[in-house]
This record gives C-alpha cells, structure tokens and sequence, in this order.
C-alpha cells in the first residue's frame, strides 16, 4: 500500500477489511453543505442498498472551516439512518489527501481506499450540492453494482446557458472524437466500478494539472478510449453555485479544454478510428424539475469578441486556417442585435486550436487564453439564437452542433498527421 494513506486510515481500512460499495466525498471548505450530503448518501445507501456492506469516504483537502467534524457527527447522529430492520452498519472514514492540492489527488485517495477494500460499486458526489436527493445513489450505483456497468455519468437538467462550456465544446468534442453520447462528461458526481478505479491508480497523472484541474473529464475519457461499459443517471436538476458564462470564464477554459487536448494526445489511434456516435443507455426516468435561472450580460461577451479581433490577430493567424480567420473578420463589425458566430466557423476554431495545442505553436497558457474571446463570441451567438427557445429546442441546437462536430472531423484528422 503505498505511503499516501496515513497510518490512521490504514488501521481503519485493516477494521473494516472489505466492503460492497463505497461513497467518495472530496472537500475542501464546504462545512455549510456537507452535513446535508452525508446525511443524504447515508440514507440512500441504507434505503437502496440495506443489504451492502457499505462505506462513505470523506477525503478533505485541508478544510479550515471544520468539514471534517461536520462529517463526523453527520454519521454519529443515528437519525442519519431511516429504516426500522436491521442493516449492516455504514463505515466512515475521514481522511486528508497527500498530493497537489485538487479535486484530482482527494479522489486518488478514494480510488486508493476503494482498491484496499475490493470495493464492487463507487460513486464520487460534491461536497457542495444543495439538491442531491437519496435516489442518486442509487442511480450511481445500482448499474454497476447489479448491471455489470463500469461507469456512470450524470445527467442533469440545467438552465439553457448553465454549462456553456460543455455544451460548446466539452459535449460536442468528446462525442465526435470517441464516439459515445456523454451529453455531460464534466458533471462532477459519478459512478464507477471498483475495476475501473483499479485502472485510474495506474495512470502517470496524479502528479499533473489533470490533478489539480482536470480529473472529471479524464475520468470520462480514459473510461471511453479503455472501451468500458458506460451509460448515464439521469439526477435531476444540479443545484449549485453559479457563475455568468462571461465572468468566471479564463480560469475555468483553461483548466477544461487544456485537459481535454491532453487526452487527444494521449489516445490518437482510439478516435482517429471512431466513426459516428452512438447513444448511451441512460437510468432512471427523465422529468420536469425546476432549474435556477442564469442571466447573461450578451454585451459584455460581443464586446470581448471585439477586442479580441482588435487585440490577437497576430497570434489567432499562428493558430487559425486562413478561411476561418476571413469570417472572423466578416462578423467581428456586427451589432449585438445582428451578431452571429456560425457553427460550421466555431466548429473550425476549436479543431484549429487543437491542432495548434498539438503541434505545439504556443505556450499552452497563451494559446488557451487566445480561445477566450471566441468562446465568449460564439456563446453570445447561442444565447441570441435560443433567447425564445425552450429546453428541448435548445438541446436540437446542441446536438445540430454535435453533429457538425462529426461531420468535420476528418478537418482534424487529415491536418493532425
């Protein structure tokens, strides 16, 4: 076992010696919201699953608000668990992680735990959820733990302009390269089985940004290029802090799409062989629920559009093709009122730049902040596109660009070799 789990930890895990199912909790500040999810889980566990030798896993990143005496008495309060017949009692086990500092190195500790205690079925909630119900996990687990599935993504139901990014080119991309339809391949809650965390500990990226930054997407895309069984939960709505798509935005891009263009590198032959896409099996009925409302300052992102055609001209002709920067250029004079980004062009940038990451023509800093002002162009495009448009008109306008994203592919391919 390697030195990474502290001598308290190890003790616990020689008490327990194995288990069934294991719930991952990562932390790090969230003594507001973190009772209410181990209170959740142990519900959901002892409601769903009464017959399991169960094990919630707090792994906290150096809290200094008491996140983990929060944990604690959530699990020593016995109304935690709601059932009248007798039920193997719910392990707990409470650890800091070792590791760069990041989501990435506490769930490390949890694949880690989960090994030690041949662990069949795991699932991985955030600390921060104000909506998790009991029945998420049981969509998490249930198809691993009885339908042989080896990972589960979530599903939510989000605000039209909640998840720009993954729906711009987290969703699309994914789907084009490795030809699954993981409509949210970053969701932040998910299952997996005790195979599949076996596999993560093996990979040379808990040292890395991966690890600090960008573990949801590499858990999904490792699980898909491996040729896992994957299939979704449909959870409901995702209740959490919100961010305006055109504020909070450089960190986040970075963090995401660098993570994603690493993982093209990684699995070149797996999705230069992929053709088309197929749908994923998704569990638990699909059904209205109220979402937050997220407003939008359009203005704001047309303008840094603008600046940015002003501003990076010189390094977009480094990274773009000609005919991309020549419609750029056609729309960057357009009124809010009339600006439009067309797919096809932004379908074109991203393969750019991904190719541009490829073959190394920028730092990566500098070239994905290059992306920011295209990203917020295109997305101002969307919101002006969809402003009428309900829920399930909006998901045509996303999946039309997924499949734009399928059909020029062979742009990237053709220009990667």
């Amino acid at each position: 076992m390697e030195q990474f789990l502290y001598e308290p930890v190890l003790e616990r895990l020689q008490e327990i010696r194995k288990a069934d199912i294991l719930i991952g909790i990562p932390s790090y500040n969230n003594a507001h919201t973190i009772g209410d999810v181990v209170k959740t889980v142990a519900s959901g566990l002892t409601v769903y699953f009464p017959h399991a030798r169960s094990v919630i896993v707090n792994s906290d990143g150096g809290s200094q608000d008491g996140t983990p005496q929060v944990v604690e008495a959530a699990l020593a309060d016995p109304s935690t668990l709601l059932v009248q017949h007798p039920v193997p009692p719910i392990h707990k086990i409470i650890t800091p992680y070792h590791g760069i500092p990041g989501k990435g190195s506490a769930f490390r500790t949890i694949f880690k735990i989960a090994e030690a205690l041949q662990v069949e079925a795991c699932a991985v909630v955030d600390a921060d959820l104000r909506s998790i119900a009991p029945e998420w996990v049981e969509r998490l687990i249930r198809p691993v733990y009885d339908e042989g599935f080896d990972y589960v993504a979530p599903l939510y139901r989000r605000h039209k302009y909640d998840g720009t990014i993954t729906n711009s080119i987290v969703y699309p991309m994914t789907r084009a390269l490795y030809g699954q339809q993981i409509r949210q391949p970053i969701g932040g809650d998910f299952g997996f089985s005790g195979k599949l965390a076996a596999l993560y500990l093996t990979k040379p990226v808990w040292e890395t940004d991966v690890a600090r930054f960008g573990i949801d997407i590499w858990m999904t895309v490792t699980a898909v290029a491996e040729r896992y069984r994957i299939c979704q939960a449909f959870l409901g709505a995702k209740v959490h802090d919100h961010k305006d798509p055109g504020v909070h935005l450089s960190g986040m891009l970075m963090q995401v799409v660098g993570s994603l263009f690493s993982l093209i590198e990684e699995y070149p032959s797996v999705w230069q062989a992929t053709q088309g896409s197929s749908p994923v099996p998704i569990f638990g009925p699909s059904r209205e629920v109220e979402v937050e409302h997220v407003s939008v300052n359009v203005d704001r992102m047309v303008n840094a559009f603008q600046q940015g055609v002003r501003d990076l001209l010189p390094i977009w002709e480094i990274i773009l093709a000609p005919e991309t920067l020549t419609e750029l250029r056609l729309i960057a004079p357009l009124e809010t009122e009339e600006f439009r980004f067309p797919m096809d062009v932004w379908v074109s940038v991203i393969y750019d730049f991904a190719l541009a990451y490829h073959h190394r023509v920028l730092h990566l800093e500098h070239l994905l902040k290059a992306m920011t002002p295209l990203y917020l162009g295109r997305t101002a495009s969307f919101v002006m596109e969809t402003q009428e448009s309900g829920h399930q008109q909006v998901e045509e306008v996303i999946e039309t660009m997924a499949e734009q994203f399928e059909a020029m592919k062979p742009y990237l391919i053709a220009r990667w070799r």
